[in-house]
């Protein structure tokens, strides 16, 4: 399932605009923090050399507190690091999608954005911005041998096909090239570095320390700085990047004057430092990476995929229940001209539910995903975990597609088996559980078990809400090790084998369900005589 995130970001700044009309709960304390005594940062920690994440805590790694047993680093850590020590308070780590930075910011899962963000007068219209803590300039990447990697200037890059990131202003920067083939936005900069080594691409707009961790890590890679007047027209507002706080918030003027505590030749230092980090040898071979990848985050893989399939086992089961409900709740039988307050209460019902039914299956689980989860702490001040609001999503977005289904299958079976039931004096309810439902739940068995087969890949749209489901793990490892493609490989492998077992102990349970090849018939005789009849027959 896939949706502009685009679409998202003005979603949620729409949001934010009821937000200021509607009261709603004080999601912070008078110190700034959520948590008294512990600063709760969000970032990436899938752009290198700013942020990225790895599966030991070497080189002054932080843990990553929603997602056990990943560790972020790089330079934005390292700030918040001191500026968490400069404060007396403690540091948390929340790893989150871009897109999903401001609005956790503004309904309270997080205290401060430090993930590489410059301060964009679109920013800072929902969020403030601390005092600039690196600057930079703005490069293309290219490759190495291919034919722009000797351009001078923007001119030089004429008719060349260059992406940016989604959601930042390099990619709003690409028009000032001539004649340039913009590309369509991309979500990270692991995705625009295969464009690149793939061909798909001749470049990408990113500043120089991200240029410089892709080239350490990537040596088909080469990036083009350009002399004054020779580049991007920018401010200094867009090269620089600043700690991203709520509105009016109280860690404003004490996070400035911790900043004032860093020097500059200090920050250098760190950034090349951070850079260092990320060179790696050339590539050994396909195989080789992929071995590499799996050597360095299998476990984290192995989890990613547990998480992914307890998410959409549970979610299926619980969603089978709340479509069964449904479906059941629909088909009762009132009539208006015995029960007529009954009828207009089982309308009113009706209608509700079919409102339910409609919205979520109208509505991409992804938009559902950022509503629920920021939602809830925006406006109730609820703050459900990754994995509960996970649960719950997945859960009444699938009893919003079986409900349907479920009814299905209860009106495919015949009315003479209702009839029949009457005839010998069961009920409505008896009706329902002893005749209607067995036949019609195993009659849609097959669509039960592709919902979970689809439940198993679609919790990969949970990573907006960082969810630490398979897709999520694959991302950081991508980011991390820049090698996308290898990467993908093994996720796209684990996919498989997980959806080829699920689907062939279903096919198991559906045969289990058919009975018995043969069984045995019985004649009214005193005396009955044994017949094997083929239930095939």
């Amino acid at each position: 399932m896939q949706i502009n995130k685009r679409f998202i970001y003005r979603l949620w700044a729409i949001i934010l605009l009821v937000w200021q009309i509607v009261p709603t709960t004080v999601l912070a304390n008078e110190s700034g923090l959520e948590t008294n005594g512990v600063l709760r940062v969000g970032m990436e920690a899938n752009y290198a050399p700013f942020n990225w994440s790895q599966s030991s805590a070497a080189d002054q790694a932080v843990a990553i507190s929603n997602s056990n047993g990943e560790f972020a680093n790089g330079y934005d850590v390292q700030i918040a690091k001191k500026l968490a020590d400069s404060l007396g308070l403690g540091l948390e780590i929340v790893k989150l999608e871009w897109d999903g930075l401001p609005p956790a910011l503004e309904s309270g899962k997080i205290d401060a954005i430090i993930a590489g963000m410059s301060p964009t007068p679109e920013r800072r219209q929902q969020i403030d911005f601390t005092d600039s803590y690196y600057t930079s300039d703005i490069v293309v990447v290219v490759k190495k041998d291919g034919p722009y990697a000797e351009a001078k200037s923007l001119k030089d890059f004429a008719g060349a096909k260059i992406t940016g990131q989604l959601n930042t202003f390099h990619y709003d920067l690409i028009p000032q090239i001539p004649q340039v083939d913009q590309q369509t936005a991309m979500d990270s900069f692991p995705t625009m570095i295969s464009s690149v080594v793939s061909n798909k691409s001749d470049g990408y707009v990113s500043e120089r320390p991200g240029a410089m961790a892709a080239v350490a890590a990537n040596s088909d890679l080469t990036y083009v700085a350009f002399e004054e007047g020779q580049g991007f027209d920018t401010k200094e507002v867009d090269t620089s990047i600043a700690v991203g706080l709520r509105k009016n918030s109280p860690l404003k003027a004490a996070i400035n004057e911790a900043l004032t505590a860093i020097p500059e030749d200090e920050r250098q230092d760190l950034m090349q430092a951070m850079v260092d980090l990320n060179q790696r040898g050339p590539s050994k071979g396909f195989w080789s990476d992929v071995a590499s990848v799996w050597s360095s985050y299998g476990g984290q893989f192995i989890k990613g995929a547990l998480t992914t399939l307890f998410i959409a086992s549970v979610s299926t089961l619980f969603g089978f229940l709340l479509g069964l409900l449904v479906a059941i709740f629909r088909s009762i039988p009132v009539a208006k001209h015995r029960q007529p307050l009954l009828y207009y209460l089982h309308k009113l019902g009706d209608f509700i539910v079919v409102a339910y039914i409609e919205i979520f299956r109208g509505t991409p689980m992804m938009v559902q995903a950022m509503l629920i989860f920021y939602g809830s702490k925006l406006f109730f001040n609820l703050d459900l975990s990754s994995i509960v609001a996970a649960l719950f999503i997945v859960s009444i977005n699938t009893g919003a597609y079986l409900a349907e289904v479920i009814r299905g299958g209860i009106t495919s079976v015949d009315k003479g088996q209702t009839e029949a039931a009457k005839a010998i004096g069961l009920n409505h309810t008896q009706t329902m559980v002893s005749v209607i439902l067995p036949q019609a739940i195993r009659s849609i068995l097959p669509t039960l078990g592709n919902e979970f087969v689809i439940n198993i890949k679609d919790t990969s749209v949970l990573n907006v809400i960082a969810v630490t489901e398979l897709f999520f793990i694959t991302r950081s490892a991508a980011g991390s090790t820049y090698l996308t493609f290898q990467t993908f490989f093994i996720t796209a492998c684990i996919y498989f084998v997980m959806t080829f077992v699920a689907t062939r102990l279903l096919n198991l349970f559906e045969t289990y369900l058919e009975g018995a090849d043969h069984y045995k018939v019985y004649t009214s005789s005193s005396y009955p005589t044994v017949k094997e009849e083929s239930s095939h027959a």
